[in-house]
This record gives structure tokens, sequence and C-alpha cells, in this order.
């Protein structure tokens, strides 16, 4: 492991560019154990005790994430499968980089570790969790620059990248399953099942969505925000799941990570209509009770702290909800 991320490391730092990112993927860092057949190697590898530290990231993820060094982190796709989500992330990065004025990853150097598995190194984005800290009000128009950027984002160019096409969801079947959810946990007194009544076969109807697809992120959780100490963000992580479709799915990202209201601000100051706020929030709101029931009463292991924090956010009370429930 450390030999990768040192090689990789040393990669990058002599053939990069200045203000550019490097693409090297002929080199293969393999270790002696993992490395195939016939499998280049790189040119240099670095003793053991050479070169930065190494040690892993906390937080989970799809892909093995080491910290090298103070300023880059080392992400290892285990699959082919996960090895073709990377490479196109990385191709998204740079596109999306053009449009969204939020910071975004920027690969120093890839290449393969073993067999066709891919790796990147990138260089750090500073500034601690959205689950640790909370952006302020000087961050929402961070948040607002991120949506109006994507919303910038050639569609094309991302299809032929090969960025999925996904429908909106029914939000119709999304109120059926939140209802049987909810009623699964009012014995764990976990949710008031009276809620979910809000939102009504007219209000379904209403919140069909009507904008144009767009350049999605779709994981907009709290742990792909990175937040400075006076609530600006400083970087958005992990674009495997970026999709083109619904951009209410990245107003409901927001609402589970910094709260319904702060993301409807954010939405409407991008140019989002009440009504695909609305539709963003009540994604969200369903969302919350599906997963938090499903790991109650199913097979999800997601942490149970994490999942009330974000049905908690989800169902923050808004201005926009009662005005519109005033004029119905």
């Amino acid at each position: 492991m450390r030999r990768i991320a040192r090689a990789a490391l040393r990669t990058g730092a002599d053939t990069a560019t200045p203000g550019a990112a490097h693409r090297h993927e002929s080199p293969t860092a393999t270790s002696a154990t993992s490395a195939p057949t016939g499998t280049a190697t790189p040119a240099r590898i670095p003793r053991a005790d050479d070169g930065p530290r190494v040690r892993p990231v906390a937080e989970g993820g799809e892909h093995w994430s080491w910290w090298v060094g103070a300023r880059h982190v080392l992400r290892m796709a285990p699959d082919r499968e996960v090895s073709a989500r990377l490479r196109r992330e990385i191709r998204l990065r740079d596109l999306v980089r053009r449009h969204v004025a939020v910071p975004v990853p920027v690969s120093a150097a890839t290449g393969i570790w073993a067999e066709a598995h891919v790796y990147t190194l990138d260089q750090r984005l500073f500034g601690e969790s959205g689950e640790d800290a909370s952006v302020s009000a000087v961050g929402e128009p961070d948040l607002a620059a991120l949506l109006t950027g994507l919303r910038e984002v050639p569609v094309a160019d991302a299809a032929a990248l090969g960025v999925p096409r996904t429908p909106p969801r029914s939000l119709d079947d999304l109120r059926t399953a939140a209802r049987h959810a909810a009623r699964q946990l009012v014995p764990d007194r976990e949710f008031d099942a009276a809620k979910l009544a809000r939102l009504t076969p007219r209000a379904v109807v209403e919140l069909a969505p009507r904008a144009a697809a767009v350049v999605v992120h779709g994981d907009l959780k709290g742990e792909h925000l990175r937040i400075s100490a006076d609530g600006r963000v400083r970087g958005v992580l992990d674009w495997a799941d970026a999709l083109i479709g619904d951009p209410a799915e990245d107003i409901r990202g927001l609402a589970l990570s910094v709260g319904a209201p702060a993301a409807v601000r954010a939405a409407t100051l991008a140019g989002y209509s009440p009504r695909e706020c609305l539709r963003g929030l009540w994604l969200a709101r369903c969302d919350t009770v599906i997963l938090l029931a499903e790991r109650l009463h199913g097979t999800d292991d997601s942490p149970l702290p994490l999942l009330r924090s974000q049905l908690a956010r989800a169902w923050e009370a808004i201005l926009l909800e009662r005005l519109s429930e005033d004029d119905r």
C-alpha cells in the first residue's frame, strides 16, 4: 500500500504541469503479491520508510481510501466495475470544474494498481466533513453556486463520458413506501406518522417533475461536503454516483446534509422554483423515513445516529411549506 501511494505521489510530482491534473495510466503500481504476470511496475519503487506517511481514511465508501501525507488522498478501486466508475468520475470532475465555482478534487496522478484496477491520487480538499461542521449563512451561496453550475454543465458532454441518464422517481410510489415505513416506526417512537399526511395526493400531483434533466451529483450527504471554520463550502467530494436526471435529487441531498431550510434557501438562490424545492424536500423526507425503518426492521447496516440526524434535518420546518399549505 505504501509503495503504491508513494510511487503515485512521485509520478504526479515528476510529471504534472502547473495548473493541470496529470493523467498517467501506462505504468502499473502493484505490490509483489498482487501483480499479475507481465505487468509493468513504476520506474522507481520507494523504500518502505521513504516519502510521506500513508494512513487509512476513517470514513468509508466504495473505494479503498488512504491519506498520503497532508496534501493527497489515494483512492483505489477494488474491482473492475468500480474501476470503470472511477475512470468516469475523474473525467466528469474535469468537466464539472469548468462550470462549478465550488472546488472539486483534482487528480495529481492516475494509474493501474493491480490487473485492471484503477487508482487516483487526488489533491486533498481541506475543511471538516459536513457531518461535523455546519454551513453558515455565508456558505449558502456556495451551495447555490454548486446547483447553478451543475445546471450549466452540458448534458451531452456528460452523457458522452458515460454518465447515466436516470428517470425521475415517482413521488406517489415513494409516499406509499414512506407511509408503510412510518407505521413500522410507530412502536419505536422514532417518528410521528401523522407528519406524512402533509404530502397529500394533490401535492404529489403538483410536485411532479417538470424541470429539465441536468447533471446531478447524486450523493450530497454531509461527509461529501468540506466545510471551513467560517461555514463556507470548500469542496464537494465523491462524484461516483453522478447522473443526468431530476435536479430535485440534489436539493434532496442538501436537505439531508444541511437541513431543509438551508437547502431550500440555496436552491431558491440558484433559481429553482418553490415547486422544485418542495419536490426535493419531500424526496428527502420520504427517503429518511424509509431508510430508518429499513435500518431498524430490515437488513440495512447504516449508522443509526446518522440516519436519525438526516431525518431530523429533512423534517425541519420551512416557511415556504407553511405558505404553500395556506394557499391550498
